[in-house]
């Protein structure tokens, strides 16, 4: 799947792909944007702020998919006098590359059924 620009990321319209565990979402696109976000910039705060979300937000989402999952997603370190950082660890990559996977072949079966539906939905919600 193309990349997306942060201002992309958050306009997309069409249908969207979330893997559940229990009542957590444990992957969907913000997630993923977030990882990507993540693995351009190396810090959580750096990939939080590109996305126009708080910090917080972030480390939660980030905290999430680290409990999701069977191993870490995300590595992070703290700050200090040399600064924190963060990276997606093999586990997070994979995670991401297969995401993205599964949401081009979702998008991808269903073209044809959703520009119909598509067409009954207006511009902007009223």
């Amino acid at each position: 799947m193309p990349k997306r620009s942060a201002k992309d990321r958050h306009h997309a319209r069409g249908p969207t792909l979330r893997v559940l565990l229990g009542a957590e979402i444990a992957m969907g696109p913000g997630k993923a944007d977030l990882l990507e976000a993540i693995g351009e910039s190396g810090s959580i705060s750096a990939a939080a702020k590109s996305l126009g979300m708080s910090y917080r937000r972030a480390w939660i989402l980030v905290d999430t998919m680290n409990r999701c999952f069977r191993e870490p997603v995300v590595s992070a370190a703290s700050g200090g006098s040399g600064g924190g950082g963060a990276s997606l660890t093999a586990h997070g990559a994979e995670i991401l590359h297969r995401f993205r996977a599964m949401e081009a072949r979702a998008a991808g079966a269903i073209v044809e059924e959703f520009a119909d539906f598509k067409a009954l939905l207006r511009d902007a919600p009223q």
